[in-house]
Protein backbone atom coordinates (compact mmCIF):
# COMPACT_ATOMS: atom_id res chain seq x y z
CA UNK A 1 0.00 0.00 0.00
CA UNK A 2 1.57 3.20 -1.13
CA UNK A 3 1.92 6.09 1.48
CA UNK A 4 2.75 9.62 1.16
CA UNK A 5 3.67 11.42 4.39
CA UNK A 6 4.50 15.11 4.30
CA UNK A 7 5.96 16.81 6.77
CA UNK A 8 7.92 20.40 7.73
CA UNK A 9 5.15 22.60 6.93
CA UNK A 10 4.86 25.86 9.28
CA UNK A 11 5.00 29.63 9.71
CA UNK A 12 7.59 31.49 8.20
CA UNK A 13 8.17 35.48 7.29
CA UNK A 14 8.12 36.73 3.90
CA UNK A 15 11.34 36.31 2.65
CA UNK A 16 12.02 33.43 4.41
CA UNK A 17 12.36 29.36 3.63
CA UNK A 18 11.22 26.12 4.43
CA UNK A 19 11.64 22.67 3.15
CA UNK A 20 8.92 20.58 3.04
CA UNK A 21 9.74 16.58 3.07
CA UNK A 22 7.11 13.95 1.35
CA UNK A 23 8.56 10.34 3.25
CA UNK A 24 7.16 7.53 0.31
CA UNK A 25 6.51 3.67 1.09
CA UNK A 26 5.19 0.85 -0.37
CA UNK A 27 6.51 0.16 -3.44
CA UNK A 28 9.45 1.37 -5.95
CA UNK A 29 8.85 4.67 -7.16
CA UNK A 30 11.14 3.92 -10.27
CA UNK A 31 9.67 5.50 -13.33
CA UNK A 32 7.28 7.16 -11.12
CA UNK A 33 6.54 11.27 -11.44
CA UNK A 34 6.47 12.63 -8.38
CA UNK A 35 4.79 16.51 -7.80
CA UNK A 36 4.10 19.02 -5.29
CA UNK A 37 0.01 20.54 -5.15
CA UNK A 38 -1.32 23.14 -2.91
CA UNK A 39 -4.51 24.36 -1.75
CA UNK A 40 -6.11 27.24 0.24
CA UNK A 41 -9.75 27.50 0.99
CA UNK A 42 -10.26 30.18 -1.85
CA UNK A 43 -8.55 28.31 -4.70
CA UNK A 44 -8.76 25.36 -6.58
CA UNK A 45 -5.57 22.84 -5.77
CA UNK A 46 -2.86 24.09 -8.00
CA UNK A 47 0.17 22.58 -9.12
CA UNK A 48 3.61 23.49 -7.74
CA UNK A 49 6.37 21.31 -8.93
CA UNK A 50 7.21 17.64 -10.25
CA UNK A 51 9.75 15.57 -10.73
CA UNK A 52 10.54 12.61 -12.48
CA UNK A 53 12.08 9.67 -9.70
CA UNK A 54 14.68 8.21 -12.23
CA UNK A 55 14.87 11.15 -14.92
CA UNK A 56 15.42 13.90 -12.59
CA UNK A 57 14.15 16.25 -15.20
CA UNK A 58 12.10 18.88 -13.22
CA UNK A 59 8.55 21.39 -13.95
CA UNK A 60 7.87 24.44 -11.73
CA UNK A 61 4.95 26.59 -11.96
CA UNK A 62 5.67 29.78 -13.40
CA UNK A 63 4.67 31.33 -9.75
CA UNK A 64 7.09 29.24 -7.94
CA UNK A 65 10.36 29.24 -10.87
CA UNK A 66 13.54 30.66 -9.61
CA UNK A 67 12.47 30.11 -5.44
CA UNK A 68 11.23 26.44 -4.88
CA UNK A 69 13.42 23.62 -5.69
CA UNK A 70 11.71 20.00 -6.13
CA UNK A 71 14.42 17.12 -5.53
CA UNK A 72 14.26 13.55 -4.72
CA UNK A 73 17.04 11.23 -2.51
CA UNK A 74 15.89 7.82 -4.37
CA UNK A 75 18.06 6.03 -1.79
CA UNK A 76 15.53 6.95 0.95
CA UNK A 77 12.02 7.44 -0.63
CA UNK A 78 12.04 11.32 0.66
CA UNK A 79 10.75 13.98 -2.15
CA UNK A 80 11.69 17.28 -1.04
CA UNK A 81 10.45 20.99 -1.99
CA UNK A 82 12.94 23.74 -1.01
CA UNK A 83 10.88 26.83 -0.57
CA UNK A 84 13.11 30.59 -0.72
CA UNK A 85 11.86 34.14 -0.88
CA UNK A 86 8.68 33.00 0.78
CA UNK A 87 5.36 35.09 0.13
CA UNK A 88 2.53 35.55 1.75
CA UNK A 89 0.38 34.24 -1.24
CA UNK A 90 2.39 30.67 -0.96
CA UNK A 91 -0.09 30.04 2.16
CA UNK A 92 -1.46 26.93 1.04
CA UNK A 93 -1.71 23.40 2.38
CA UNK A 94 0.41 21.53 0.08
CA UNK A 95 0.58 17.92 -0.80
CA UNK A 96 2.81 15.50 -2.28
CA UNK A 97 1.25 13.50 -5.12
CA UNK A 98 2.95 9.94 -7.16
CA UNK A 99 1.79 8.47 -10.54
CA UNK A 100 2.93 6.19 -13.13
CA UNK A 101 2.39 8.84 -15.70
CA UNK A 102 2.66 12.25 -16.07
CA UNK A 103 -0.37 12.59 -18.18
CA UNK A 104 -1.96 12.14 -14.80
CA UNK A 105 0.11 14.64 -13.08
CA UNK A 106 -0.64 17.10 -15.47
CA UNK A 107 -4.58 16.12 -15.29
CA UNK A 108 -4.24 17.47 -11.92
CA UNK A 109 -5.31 12.97 -10.99
CA UNK A 110 -2.42 11.51 -9.76
CA UNK A 111 -3.16 8.23 -8.34
CA UNK A 112 -1.72 8.64 -4.82
CA UNK A 113 -1.87 11.85 -2.59
CA UNK A 114 -0.71 12.80 0.77
CA UNK A 115 -2.68 14.04 3.79
CA UNK A 116 -0.71 17.25 3.07
CA UNK A 117 1.09 19.82 5.16
CA UNK A 118 -0.12 23.59 6.06
CA UNK A 119 2.50 26.47 5.03
CA UNK A 120 1.70 30.18 6.44
CA UNK A 121 3.23 33.02 5.45
CA UNK A 122 3.27 36.51 7.62
CA UNK A 123 3.93 39.70 6.10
Amino acid sequence: QVQLVESGGGLAQAGGSLTLSCAASGRTFSGYVMAWFRQTPEKEREFVARIGWTSGWTVYADSVKGRFTISRDAAKNVLYLQMNSLKPEDTAMYYCAADPTGVAIAAMDPRYWGQGTQVTVSS
